[in-house]
């Protein structure tokens, strides 16, 4: 069904202004998930989101959840399990694979997934040109029990969405990815939607007018584009 009122994007890869897009964030339908349109979206801060069978929907929401990396809240009790060391975190061994977890693994209050095989596509094509990374978290038999992916360009992530198999493998991933953002000095890890979770972890509420200023000083540095797995050194003697 055609959204009422909203641009349709054309064959060109100009976006609507953000900052004039409805107040739950949808800005505009149309178009196509070509990599170079999703990667011009992230610098504009907006992202595609669309259940099967829609149009494709780009999103700028207000307020967005921005996680700054001295924010992050890690609990005695979680500290505890980092030092364990129960599992291993590695960087862009497994993308793809993470992407599809992402999309199987049940999630309360939702029916289906917007990770769509044409996301999936997408996305990757992203990860081979170094703008899409995942973090995942392996078990000490080496098998894939949680992780997330996203996006990065310039100094911010953005992230799309993570998975555990086991209790805390998403958040020992968030924390790594944090630990990163810190070491490469980036400004902010985007959530997009305000999450009761992500919010207990020091995720923060912030007006559109802002995270889009923000996102505009970000866009001016070059980022850590590549492959990630040459970066896995900077998670080996993490001390929690």
């Amino acid at each position: 069904m055609r959204p009422p009122a909203i641009p349709r994007l054309g064959f060109d890869y100009i976006f609507p202004d953000p900052r004039y897009a409805m107040k739950e964030g949808l800005l505009a339908y149309g178009g196509d998930l070509h990599p170079d349109r999703v990667l011009m979206a992230y610098r504009k801060g907006i992202f595609p989101w669309y259940n099967e069978g829609d149009p494709i929907l780009w999103w700028s929401p207000d307020p967005r959840l921005l996680l700054y990396p001295d924010d992050f809240i890690i609990r005695r009790s979680f500290r505890k399990r980092l030092r364990q060391r129960r599992f291993t975190v590695k960087l862009d061994h497994a993308f793809e694979q993470v992407m599809r977890h992402c999309a199987h693994v049940p999630r309360h209050g939702q029916e289906g997934t917007w990770i769509l095989p044409e996301v999936v596509e997408s996305y990757t094509a992203l990860h081979r040109r170094g703008f899409a990374h995942s973090v995942e978290v392996y078990d000490r038999e080496g098998r894939l029990v949680g992780g997330l992916y996203g996006v990065s360009v310039g100094a911010a992530f953005f992230g799309e969405s993570m998975f555990s198999l086991v209790p805390d493998a998403s958040k020992v991933a968030l924390a790594h990815l944090v630990e990163l953002a810190k070491a490469w000095d980036f400004r902010f890890i985007d959530c997009q939607i305000p999450s009761a979770h992500l919010i207990r972890l020091g995720a923060k509420r912030v007006d559109r007018e802002r995270f889009l200023d923000e996102l505009e000083e970000t866009q001016r540095h070059l980022g850590v584009p590549g492959d990630w797995r040459e970066h896995e050194h900077l998670l080996e003697n993490l001390t929690w």
